[in-house]
C-alpha cells in the first residue's frame, strides 16, 4: 500500500501514530513492510489457506462476536440436505458438471428453497444452444448484478447454532483442515508468525475494537480472486468488523477513478449501478428481466425503479410504459464478452474492430503475444491515449517482428490514433477507493487535437446520429437522449450537465436528492441510481471542499460518497440489535427513541424511521421485508452472508486451490486448481504444466511507485525514468546462487509463453519459503516497461510471461502467481528465441 497507494497510506501512518498495529502480508518485503509492525511473507497464491486458518482459529476458540454473528449474519440459517461440501467430494462442491466446467448451484440453497432452485437450474440447462455452445456462459452472478438471487427473506434457522446443517456448523467443518500446520506447509508462514497475527486480529475485534483489511490486485489477480475476498468477509463478519468504524475490507484502487469505471461501468456484464446486463436468451421483455434480475426483498426489490429511471435517462420521452420504456432498445449479451474472450475472437477473426481507450493491452494485459496477434487480425483499431502506446505501434515495432512471427506488410489492421486530454485538461468527477466522488476543475485546455473522453464520445455520437436512416433498426440511436449544453471553442459537452443527468431528475425536471425518490412509473430519470443525490438541491455536491476541521470526524461535506453520501456501508451494524452503540468508544449510528429516528455521525444506511423492533409482515417486498435488526439491506434476507447460497460460479464457500501454474500439489484436496476457472488452451498462449520441474520457481508481478501501470505516462518523464531506469527481477541470495545470477547482471526469465530479460536485483526482500518439506523460491517482476510509447527507458514486457487463466466470477487474470525458470545472461533474439521456447515446451 505504501508502494502502490502512497496517498491513501498516509492514513495508515496516522493510525499507527495513534496506536494501531500494522501487519503486512506479502511475498516481498516492501516499503509497506518497512513501516509495518510485522511483515508476514507468504507464498503467492496461498492466501485462502492463511485466511481460512484465521477463520478456523476464531471458530475453534469461540472468539467470534457471538451477539453480532447471531443477529446480523446467516450463521443460524439451515442449508439444504442436498448440499455436499469440499470435505465430502475431495475439493468439489455438489453440482459440478465436469464436461461444462460449471456448477449447478441448486443444492447450495437454504432448506426449503431447493425446489425453486431446481426449477431455475433446469431452465438454465435447457437454454438454446447454437454452434454447440450454451448461450448462458456468463457466471451465475452476472444474472443478478449486485443484488443476489431471489430467496425467502425468512429461511429456517437454528439460533442455538447446533443444527448440523446450519451455516455455523458447516463453516466449522469446512475450515477445520485449515490449521497453523497447514499454513506452515502451504503458505510458508511459521506457526509463531501465524499465532501473532491471529492473536492481534482477534484481540482487536469485538465490542470495543475493530480490525480492517486492505487489499489490491495481490488478492484479485488470481483464478480464485472472488473467493479471496469472500474469505476475508467471512472472517470480518465473524469478528463483527463489518459496517463499523475502523473495520471493513478496503479495496485499494490503483487509478484515480477505477471505482467510477465500475459504478458507471466499462464492463460488459453490468449496467450503471451494478444492474445486470440483459441477456439475449434469458430476458424477453422488461418484466421478464426484472423477474430474474435478483431478489424482490431488500432494497434490491426497488430494481424496477432503478431500471425504468435509467431507461428514461437514456431515451427520454420515447420511453413509455406502452413500449416497455424502450427496454427492447437495450443491447444484449450472449455469454462471456470479456477482454480475454474478445482477444481470442480477434485471433479467430470474428471481432473486426477494437476501441482501446486509456489502456495498453500490448503491454498491460496477460499473454502479451496473444494480445498482439489479436490486434494484428483486426480490420480497424482506434487508440485514444496521451502518447503512441505500444498497442498503437505493434505493427511496426512489436517483438513478433524480430522473431519473424509477424511482418508489417502482412498486417492489414488500420490504426487510428486519437490524442486524449490528460486528467488536468478536463473537468468532472473522480470516484476513488472509498466510493467518494470528488469534482476536479480543468486546469488548462488540452493542446491541439487532444480531447477529453467525454468530448470524443459526445461528438462521435452526434456524427453517428446524423448518419442514421429512418429505418426501424436505427430508432434506438435516433431516439437516444444526446442533448448536452456545449461549451468553449471546441463545443465540449458540459460535464456538470452529464453529472446532473446521472444524478437524476423528477417531475418538472428538478434534481433528485436520493435514490429512494426514484419511481417505477417513468416519472423519474436517473443515469445511475447509486449516484442519485450527487446533484441534490441543484448543487454539485461532489465539488464541496469544506475543511475537516470545520466538521465532525466523518466530514460529510467533503465530496460526496455513494449511496446517499454515507461513508460506511451497512452502518446499521455499528449498533446492537436494540439500536444502541456496541460501545461508546465505537459509537457511530444509533436509534434515537425519543425522535423515532436513526442518527449519528454518518448518514444512516437504513430507513431513517424504521425502529429496531420492526418485524416485516408476511409477503412484504423491497425494504419492507427487512427487519429493524437486519443491517445488510441490499441482501434478500438482510444478513451478512458467511455462506453464499447462490450467485457465485465456484462455490458457496472459499476453498484453497493452487494457481493454474504451481510448483506444488494441493495437499488440502484432490482437486488441484479451481475447477470452474476459465482457461484458454490455445497455442497462442500455452500453459506451464503444474508441478513441472522445467518451471520450478514461483513468479509474481507488481507495481512501483515511480512508474504508472504499463508505463506510458511515466517512461517518457526524465525524473521518473532516472529513478527506475530498467526492468529488474528480484531474487533472494539463495536463488541467485542456485541459478548462477549476479547482482546487476542480466537474467532470462522463461515461461511457456516466451522469455524476457531483466537486470538482477539480489535482495533479502524476497526470501525462500519452506513449502511441503522443500524450498520454494519466488521471483518478483514489475511490469512497467515496453519497447516504445516514447519512453526514455525501455525493456521487455513482463506480461508476455503471464498466462491467460481467469477467475470464473469476474474474469480477472491470474497475474500474481505462476511458475517460471531462470537462466543467467540475456535472452536469445530472433528465431533463437523461438527455438528456446520449443526446447522448454517439448524438449
Amino acid at each position: 500500500m505504501a508502494e502502490c497507494h502512497p496517498v491513501g497510506f498516509q492514513w495508515v501512518a496516522e493510525a499507527k501514530a495513534r496506536g494501531a498495529k500494522v501487519f503486512h502480508v506479502d511475498p516481498r518485503f516492501t516499503r509497506t513492510s518497512a513501516f509495518a509492525d510485522k511483515h508476514v511473507p507468504i507464498r503467492a497464491g496461498s492466501d485462502i489457506v492463511l485466511l481460512g486458518a484465521l477463520v478456523n482459529h476464531v471458530l475453534v476458540n469461540e472468539l467470534d462476536f457471538r451477539e453480532y454473528v447471531l443477529a446480523y449474519t446467516n450463521a443460524a440459517t439451515i442449508v439444504s440436505e442436498h448440499f455436499q461440501d469440499t470435505e465430502d467430494l475431495d475439493g468439489l462442491f455438489s453440482g459440478f458438471d465436469a464436461q461444462e466446467r460449471k456448477y449447478d448451484p441448486s443444492s447450495w440453497a437454504y432448506e426449503g428453497a431447493t425446489e425453486a432452485s431446481d426449477e431455475a437450474a433446469a431452465g438454465l440447462r435447457g437454454e438454446r444452444r447454437e454452434g454447440g455452445h450454451r448461450h448462458a456462459e456468463a457466471a451465475g452472478s452476472d444474472q443478478y448484478g449486485a443484488g443476489g438471487a431471489a430467496m425467502h427473506p425468512r429461511p429456517p434457522t437454528d439460533p442455538t447454532l447446533t443444527h448440523p446443517r446450519c451455516v455455523y456448523q458447516i463453516l466449522k467443518r469446512h475450515f477445520a483442515r485449515y490449521t497453523p500446520d497447514t499454513v506452515a506447509e502451504l503458505c510458508g508462514i511459521s506457526r509463531e508468525d501465524f499465532a501473532e497475527l491471529a492473536d492481534a486480529i482477534t484481540a482487536n475485534s469485538g465490542r470495543e475494537r475493530t480490525t480492517a483489511w486492505a487489499y489490491a490486485v495481490g488478492w484479485t489477480q488470481h483464478s480464485v480472486a472472488v473467493q479471496y475476498i469472500r474469505t476475508a468477509a467471512i472472517l470480518q463478519l465473524l469478528l463483527g468488523n463489518m459496517g463499523r468504524p475502523g473495520g471493513g475490507i478496503l479495496a485499494l484502487r490503483g487509478h484515480a477513478s477505477i471505482q467510477g469505471s465500475t459504478d458507471i461501468p466499462t464492463l460488459f456484464n453490468i449496467l450503471p449501478g451494478y444492474l445486470p446486463m440483459p441477456h439475449a436468451h434469458r430476458h424477453e421483455g422488461l418484466d421478464d428481466y426484472l423477474a430474474k434480475a435478483g431478489a424482490d426483498t431488500g432494497f434490491w426489490g426497488r430494481k424496477r425503479s432503478y431500471v425504468v429511471s435509467l431507461l428514461k435517462a437514456w431515451w427520454g420521452e420515447a420511453a413509455t410504459a406502452e413500449n416497455d420504456f424502450c427496454f427492447d432498445y437495450m443491447p444484449r449479451v450472449t455469454g462471456d464478452h470479456g477482454h480475454y474472450t474478445t482477444v481470442m475472437a480477434q485471433i479467430d477473426g470474428t471481432v473486426k474492430g477494437y476501441f482501446v481507450v486509456g489502456e495498453n493491452p500490448a503491454v498491460g494485459s496477460s499473454g502479451g503475444k496473444a494480445q498482439r496477434l489479436g490486434l494484428a487480425n483486426l480490420e480497424w483499431l482506434v487508440v485514444r491515449d496521451l502518447t503512441l502506446v505500444e498497442t498503437a505501434t505493434f505493427w511496426k515495432d512489436g517483438p513478433e517482428l524480430e522473431t519473424g512471427e509477424m511482418r508489417t506488410e502482412d498486417i492489414a489492421t488500420e490504426v487510428f490514433f486519437l490524442p486524449a486530454a490528460s486528467h488536468v485538461e478536463k473537468e468532472g468527477t473522480f470516484t476513488n477507493t472509498q466510493r467518494l466522488l470528488q469534482w476536479r476543475e480543468k486546469a488548462l485546455d488540452p493542446p491541439g487535437d487532444c480531447r477529453s473522453d467525454l468530448s470524443f464520445y459526445y461528438h462521435l455520437g452526434k456524427r453517428i446520429r446524423q448518419r442514421m436512416s429512418a429505418d426501424e433498426i436505427d430508432r434506438p440511436v435516433r431516439e437516444l437522449t444526446w442533448d448536452y449544453p456545449e461549451e468553449g471553442e471546441h463545443a465540449d459537452p458540459s460535464a456538470e450537465a452529464v453529472l446532473r443527468e446521472i444524478n437524476g431528475t423528477g417531475p418538472g425536471g428538478r434534481a433528485l436528492s436520493a435514490y429512494t425518490e426514484l419511481a417505477p412509473d417513468g416519472s423519474t430519470r436517473c443515469g445511475c441510481w447509486i449516484y442519485c443525490g450527487v446533484y441534490a438541491d441543484e448543487v454539485n455536491q461532489a465539488a464541496r471542499r469544506r475543511p475537516g476541521r470545520e466538521q465532525n470526524r466523518v466530514a460529510l461535506e467533503w465530496g460526496w460518497a455513494w449511496p446517499a453520501n454515507r461513508r460506511i456501508l451497512y452502518n446499521r451494524a455499528s449498533a446492537d440489535p436494540e439500536g444502541r452503540p456496541w460501545s461508546e468508544r465505537k459509537a457511530y449510528i444509533w436509534w434515537d427513541a425519543e425522535k423515532g429516528e436513526w442518527t449519528g455521525d454518518d448518514v444512516p444506511d437504513f430507513e431513517k424511521n424504521k425502529p429496531p423492533d420492526y418485524a416485516p409482515p408476511e409477503g412484504a417486498l423491497a425494504e419492507a421485508a427487512i427487519a429493524g435488526t437486519d443491517p445488510f439491506i441490499m441482501q434478500a434476507d438482510g444478513k451478512g452472508w458467511l455462506y453464499a447460497p447462490t450467485g457465485l460460479a465456484d462455490g458457496p464457500l472459499p476453498a484453497h486451490y493452487e494457481p493454474h501454474e504451481s510448483p506444488v500439489r494441493n495437499t488440502l484436496y484432490g482437486q488441484q486448481a479451481n475447477p470452474a476457472r476459465r482457461i484458454y488452451p490455445r497455442p497462442e498462449s500455452p500453459y506451464n504444466p503444474p508441478e513441472s520441474s522445467r518451471f520450478p520457481y514461483v513468479l509474481t508481478t507488481y507495481r512501483l511507485t515511480e512508474h504508472h501501470t504499463a508505463g506510458s505516462m511515466s517512461r517518457p518523464l526524465a525524473y521518473l525514468a532516472e529513478l527506475q531506469p530498467e526492468l529488474f527481477c528480484e531474487v533472494s541470495p539463495q536463488l541467485a546462487a542456485e541459478a548462477g545470477l549476479a547482482n546487476g547482471e542480466w537474467a532470462t526469465i522463461v515461461t511457456s509463453r516466451t522469455a524476457i530479460e531483466a537486470r538482477v536485483l539480489v535482495t533479502a526482500r524476497v526470501r525462500p519459503l519452506r513449502i511441503e518439506g522443500r524450498t520454494i523460491h519466488q521471483v518478483g517482476l514489475p511490469y512497467h516497461w515496453g519497447w516504445g510509447s516514447g519512453g526514455l527507458v525501455t525493456g521487455d514486457v513482463t506480461n508476455d510471461l503471464t498466462p491467460i487463466v481467469l477467475d470464473p466470477n469476474v474474469y480477472i487474470q491470474e497475474g500474481k502467481a505462476m511458475t517460471c525458470d531462470l537462466r543467467p545472461g540475456r535472452r536469445p533474439r530472433g528465431k533463437a528465441l523461438l527455438d528456446l521456447m520449443e526446447e522448454y515446451r517439448h524438449g
